[in-house]
């Protein structure tokens, strides 16, 4: 294997890590520049200086919360971060003197769980979705990262999971994400809004007695009350879940991956996510995909972006010099 860096862009940390022949180096982490593109970019660069540890390295991958046109490394559109309109690929290969390949962080995270613990390609096709404040997603077909005609493939959030069609279909509207789809109804967002509803229509449930005492509830505040037995945030957390095993059902009618992954901080609520959102899956899914239902939880959690950034230079470098 090639000695690479790879880097993860988040809205409010940015990291980097060595993958080569021995494996993993150390993980580098700092909170996100985020006041100019300039000084961004200089982190950026930062960190990979961090991260070789002044080792030689061969590229370098980079996730970016955004759409990159691959070809150009071209930062299409980014609502987070200070990149859009950014040539990144060649604005940072100048800086750094070797080849830079740049692709959407979600997309890179995909590729990293399509690997395992020792970096070897375990999984051919996979469809990732990430939970988070927002819903993301990645395909992996055939081992690659597939990115679709323009860089954009793998938004996931933005599929339509509740959009009433009868007797009239509602005009879609400017704002994102659209009503009835999967990001505005199993994101970390939908979560936080039914934790709310419950606290207000049950002031005697645990989540009602803690809306109380701090002023507000979020999501983790409704997995861990459900965890403890409160049956008003164990229906809030059930109707999380539903929405995402919908999502979880069309990725498999539509790609029939290997397996489906969830990721991103929603992750963190478990098998209280996973569980029933498989359940939900199954009642969705073609007959005859039915034997290939295989959903599971992250494996590299708050290391696939930067794991996947490295393995995207792994794979692009080998491309190169067939």
């Amino acid at each position: 294997m090639s000695r690479v860096i790879g880097i993860d862009v988040g809205g409010t940390k940015v990291a980097a890590t060595l993958l080569g022949p021995d494996g993993l180096g150390e993980h580098r982490q700092q909170p996100t520049q985020l006041a100019t593109t300039e000084a961004l970019i200089d982190q950026f660069v930062d960190l990979v200086v961090q991260a070789a540890g002044g080792r030689s390295y061969d590229a370098v991958g980079i996730g970016v919360p955004s759409i990159v046109r691959f070809q150009t490394g071209e930062i299409a559109a980014s609502t987070n971060i200070p990149l859009k309109g950014v040539a990144l690929r060649s604005v940072l290969g100048e800086r750094l003197g070797v080849p830079v390949f740049v692709d959407n962080d979600a997309t890179v995270a995909a590729l990293a769980e399509a690997h395992d613990e020792h970096l070897n390609l375990v999984s051919r096709n996979l469809v990732m979705i990430t939970v988070g404040t927002g819903i993301g997603g990645g395909i992996v077909i055939d081992g690659r990262i597939f990115r679709g005609g323009s860089g954009g493939a793998g938004e996931l959030g933005m599929t339509l999971i509740g959009l009433p069609c009868e007797p009239d279909i509602p005009a879609a509207g400017e704002r994102f994400p659209q009503p009835g789809s999967l990001e505005a109804l199993a994101s970390g967002h939908a979560l936080d809004r039914l934790a709310q509803g419950v606290a207000a229509e049950d002031p005697a449930s645990a989540l009602g007695t803690l809306a109380a005492q701090n002023g507000h509830v979020l999501g983790p505040d409704a997995v861990r009350a459900a965890a403890a037995g409160d049956p008003s945030a164990g229906v809030a957390v059930s109707r999380w879940a539903h929405a995402l095993g919908v999502g979880v059902a069309n990725a498999i009618n539509t790609f029939d991956p290997d397996e489906v992954v969830i990721g991103g901080g929603g992750a963190a609520a478990g098998e209280a996510l996973l569980e029933p959102a498989l359940e939900i899956a199954r009642g969705y899914v073609h007959p005859g995909l039915q034997e290939r239902i295989s959903v599971r939880l992250a494996r590299w959690a708050a290391d696939a972006g930067a794991v996947g950034a490295g393995l995207l230079a792994v794979q692009e470098l080998e491309a190169l010099n067939r």
